[in-house]
């Protein structure tokens, strides 16, 4: 062995154990890992404009590799802007790392410059949260935040670094890649599974989350397919199965189709894989409760912590999820009768994803959607954040197989531009479409000198109704008429691209949208098409007077 830093020693593992992007914002507490990366060009290293989207470009990384994104910002201000990130990431069970530049050890506990504890500050945010005091061992703490990244419920890491601690000289063992740990079902278990099956009249399976992988998303739909179960996408998991499969039943979460919420009511039988049934999916843990009477429950997971955690678990599994769907694909029961609702659950999605053009609308955001549909391949990657225009999109777009949804089922705002940078950078030959609202996109709007500097090719679609349209929504059903605090004066969105070099257009009427599209398609690197629509049609389900004649009747 030969001495090397602390910061070399720590680029060293990240090489070791297959990373070949970082997302940064630089800070001089961590000035020896950059040194270090100066002499790893096996490593890309993205400079990000603020912490929020290196973290949101993290997690969208690890969303689509599987493996742990990886994040490194400085003390105080950058570890906290980069906090709504990791809290990301661990309500959508994504595994990333995140390193934190701090201050030197000798220093703390003075309240020194930029000081916080970070294991307490994100320890309950984080899968686990610790501070490297040795040079010496940075190759165990890496390799450990690896595996408890992957393990189980995936998640985010937090690891703190001294500065002086990556600038100290040591000899130290390199541990060897951490390979993927998976479980497989019990076969007795998935025996049982199907002698369920077997004594249901009306199941239905809702999917995705926890370690799953397009081996799941192959496996689970054809299982379903062949036994003719209904497969529901968990909240913003829609990518879960391909929505071509003739049993896709569409989307829980918020503004789902009715006649999905009632089949889920009506269902005797529940087979939730991956899945943690969490708030948005259950409609706030009503549409199936957490003992639901007259329902029985597989629920299958990676974590055993999450099994009976919050929902009774009348069959609680504990696999892989990608073991467990192969098991159930190979698995070929002669004695159970081929069910008819799935494909009756398909049809019901296909009516409710079909946009119905209205007249009394200027600009309409369903044919637009329709119109993406029409142009774009099935592999496109759709990134958004939070708000109310995302509905659009999550009803109408057919997202196509796995890896083509970033959005986070914790509701943050500004995810999606970060994501599509993330995104144009690992998938250079896929579409990359980010959808946002006026709201939304000024969290994060910096990131398009990200764009711009790492010549991303992503297309900007921009949702303008000058509202944070969601909470006026929430307003106008409680306090009708009372506007307070939801109401926005934007830019010209469309010359805040160009000032970035993106290419853009305004678009005012439906019918303009479709001949823009077909421009912005035929342009290279970032594209933004600025939608000025009215906030009358706060979602695509209702308008604020609906809400408001409703509030009063």
């Amino acid at each position: 062995m030969t001495k090397r830093t602390g910061g070399r020693i720590l680029v060293d593992q990240l090489r070791i154990q297959g990373c070949d992007r970082i997302f940064t914002v630089p800070g001089e507490s961590f000035l020896a890992v950059l040194d270090a990366l100066y002499d790893t060009p096996e490593i890309d290293t993205i400079v990000c404009r603020q912490e929020g989207g290196v973290a949101y470009m993290a997690d969208a990384d690890g969303k689509m590799t599987g493996r742990p994104g990886i994040a490194f910002v400085t003390r105080g201000p950058g570890a906290t802007n980069a906090s709504a990130g990791v809290h990301v990431a661990f309500q959508d069970s994504t595994p990333m790392i995140l390193f934190i530049g701090d201050v030197a050890r000798g220093d703390r506990d003075r309240e020194g410059f930029q000081e916080i504890d970070f294991p307490a500050f994100f320890g309950p945010i984080a899968k686990w949260a610790a501070r490297i005091e040795d040079a010496r061992r940075i190759p165990e703490y890496v390799a450990r935040a690896y595996r408890v990244a992957t393990a189980g419920r995936p998640g985010p890491i937090v690891l703190a670094l001294p500065e002086d601690m990556l600038r100290d000289e040591v000899e130290a063992l390199d541990r060897p890649r951490v390979p993927p740990v998976a479980e497989e079902p019990d076969p007795g278990a998935v025996q049982a599974a199907f002698e369920l099956l077997k004594e249901a009249a009306s199941p239905i399976a809702i999917v995705g989350g926890a370690d799953w992988s397009p081996r799941a998303s192959h496996h689970f739909a054809n299982f379903a397919f062949r036994y003719g179960i209904p497969v529901a996408a968990a909240f913003r998991r829609q990518d879960a199965i391909c929505n071509t499969c003739q049993v896709y039943a569409g989307q829980l979460g918020y503004g789902p189709n009715p006649k999905l919420q009632q089949r889920v009511r009506d269902a005797d039988l529940v087979i939730a894989v991956g899945t943690r049934l969490g708030e948005a999916t259950t409609d706030g843990y009503s549409l199936i409760t957490p003992d639901h009477p007259g329902q029985t429950l597989v629920h299958v997971h990676p974590d055993p912590n999450e099994l009976g955690r919050v929902y009774h678990a009348d069959l609680p599994i504990c696999a892989d999820m990608g073991e467990f769907a192969e098991m159930i694909d190979g698995w070929i029961d002669p004695d159970l009768v081929r069910f008819s609702c799935g494909e009756d659950a398909h049809k019901d999605w296909l009516d409710w994803s079909e946009p119905k053009p209205r007249d009394d609308v200027k600009l309409d955001l369903g044919p637009c959607v329709a119109a993406m549909r029409e142009k774009l391949p099935e592999n496109t990657i759709v990134c958004n954040g939070a708000g109310n225009f995302s509905g659009w999109w999550h009803r109408y777009w057919r997202y196509g197989p796995m890896p083509t949804q970033l959005a986070p089922t914790s509701g943050t705002m500004g995810y999606g531009l970060p994501a599509a940078v993330a995104a144009a950078i690992r998938f250079k030959d896929r579409p990359v479409v980010c959808v946002a609202g006026d709201g939304d996109f000024l969290m994060n709007g910096q990131e398009l000198a990200t764009a711009a500097q790492y010549r991303a090719d992503l297309l900007l679609v921009l949702v303008d109704n000058g509202s944070y349209g969601t909470i006026r929504m929430h307003q106008e059903r409680e306090y009708p008429s009372r506007i307070s605090a939801t109401q926005l004066q934007n830019p010209d969105f469309a010359a805040l691209a160009r000032a970035y070099g993106a290419w853009a257009e305004t678009i005012e009427s439906t019918d303009q949208f479709a001949p823009a599209l077909d421009r912005a398609l035929g342009q290279k690197g970032t594209r933004v098409l600025h939608c000025r629509t009215d906030v009358e049609q706060i979602s695509n389900a209702t308008t604020i007077t609906k809400l408001r004649e409703k509030a009063r009747a």
